[in-house]
């Protein structure tokens, strides 16, 4: 009699990073992580989610995430103290935004929800072409969770309905066009424009009030070398890649 087939895991977020080699070491042992167990680490050790929490988020039972995540924190011990590579690839996933995952976009009464427009840490600078956003709860000034979420292909003003979809209550992005602006203010979201480097950095000064932003920011191809990051060179959004809905 076939064995009962395994559920695929919801994972909200693909790996920025796959490989991992240690310094000095050119042909060393390989440790496979996969992208479930990946999530779990994720999940837990950085976003600091309890393991029911995650078992929600990946659609699984608690017990199974616990065995997930005893494979992958005993990998990571073994890629790093036999100074092993790690590479992060395979498992039986499906990857989803974190709306479609079994995660609860209620927040509490007193929660502000902030999202950053996001590549590799930093703010990406074309808010119609980004691809994920950082999305950050807060409450009395301090960040109490912090997750990556992909939009699934959304673009210009459908990431309003997105980002509403999703509770946020603040945008902190580069460039954004008319457009997208006025689909903002229509779903409520306040916008935080023409701000560019660490994601972390940014939202922390957003919450002690010291966020160097432009509130006149706008990013089309009557605006090339506005201030708020639209120029060809610098850090911004080209002739008519930012344009609004």
């Amino acid at each position: 009699m076939a064995g009962r087939k395994e559920k695929p895991r919801c994972v909200g977020t693909i790996p920025e990073y796959v490989g991992f080699q240690p310094e000095g070491i050119s042909n060393s042992e390989e440790i496979r992580l996969a992208v479930d167990e990946f999530e779990t680490i994720r999940l837990i050790d950085l976003d600091r989610l309890s393991q029911d929490e995650t078992a929600r988020r990946m659609e699984v039972a608690r017990s199974t995430v616990a065995a997930i995540y005893d494979r992958a924190r005993a990998k990571l011990a073994d890629a790093l103290v036999n100074g092993k590579r790690l590479l992060i690839e395979g498992g039986n996933v499906r990857f989803h935004s974190i709306s479609d995952c079994g995660e609860s976009n209620v927040k509490g009464e007193h929660t502000m929800r902030i999202a950053v427009t996001y590549e590799n840490g930093e703010i990406f600078q074309h808010f119609g072409r980004t691809e994920q956003f950082r999305i950050y709860d807060a409450e009395d000034g301090k960040v109490t969770a912090a997750q990556t979420v992909g939009t699934n292909g959304a673009g210009h003003g459908a990431l309003a309905g997105f980002l509403k979809s999703m509770n946020v209550d603040v945008l902190i992005c580069g460039g954004i066009g008319g457009g997208a602006q006025a689909a903002m203010n229509a779903a409520g979201i306040a916008i935080y424009g023409g701000v560019s480097g660490n994601t972390d950095e940014a939202v922390q000064r957003f919450l002690a009030g010291t966020l160097a932003y432009d509130p006149n920011v706008v990013c089309s191809h009557h605006h090339e070398h506005h201030e708020g990051g639209c120029g060809h060179h610098g850090g911004g959004c080209g002739s008519h890649d930012c344009h609004g809905a």
